[in-house]
C-alpha cells in the first residue's frame, strides 16, 4: 500500500496511467465489452483489470490521479445506448457526477456509436475492465495536463 493511492489502483494500472502521454485515450469497460481483444490491440497490447468492483467506482479511482484534458474539450466519452443516442442511463449519470465532482464543474461527457466506441478503443493506450453488469457502462478518458506549479507539490 501507498498513501494517498486508492487500493483499487494496482501496481499494472498506476504504470499504465503514468505512461500515458496529453491526449492519449483510457478504456474503462463493463463486462459486455470485447475488452481482451480490444486490449490486445491497444499501445499497452494486454487487458488491465479492476474486476471487482463496477465501473463508476472505477472511474473514480482512475480520477483520483489522472487528470483530464477538459479545458479544451470534453474529455470522457460514453457509449451511446443503440437507437437512442441521447438517452443516458443511470450508470452514465453516476458517472457524469463523478466527473463532475472531479472537475469541480459541470463537465458534459460526449455520445459515441457503439462501433465508433470500438475503433476508438483499438486506437486507446490501454483498456481496463471492470466487474460492472449494467449495459453502456463503458467509457473513454483522455489525459490532460499537470502544470509545473502543481507537479511539484
Amino acid at each position: 500500500m501507498l498513501k494517498g493511492i486508492r487500493a483499487e489502483l494496482n501496481g499494472d494500472i498506476l504504470q499504465a496511467l503514468c505512461n500515458m502521454g496529453h491526449g492519449d485515450y483510457l478504456v474503462i469497460s463493463d463486462m459486455n465489452f470485447p475488452s481482451d481483444s480490444i486490449a490486445r490491440q491497444t499501445r499497452l497490447g494486454r487487458l488491465l483489470t479492476m474486476e471487482n468492483i463496477p465501473a463508476p467506482q472505477a472511474v473514480d479511482a482512475v480520477l483520483s490521479v489522472l487528470p483530464l484534458d477538459t479545458p479544451i474539450q470534453p474529455s470522457v466519452g460514453r457509449m451511446e445506448v443503440i437507437g437512442k443516442p441521447d438517452e443516458i442511463p443511470p450508470i452514465q449519470q453516476e458517472v457524469q457526477s463523478i466527473v463532475d465532482r472531479a472537475e469541480g464543474k459541470p463537465s458534459p461527457m460526449y455520445p459515441v456509436e457503439r462501433m465508433a466506441f470500438y475503433d476508438i478503443a483499438k486506437k486507446a493506450y490501454c483498456v481496463i475492465a471492470t466487474g460492472e453488469l449494467r449495459f453502456y457502462g463503458c467509457f473513454l478518458l483522455t489525459k490532460g495536463v499537470i502544470p509545473a506549479e502543481e507537479a511539484v507539490r
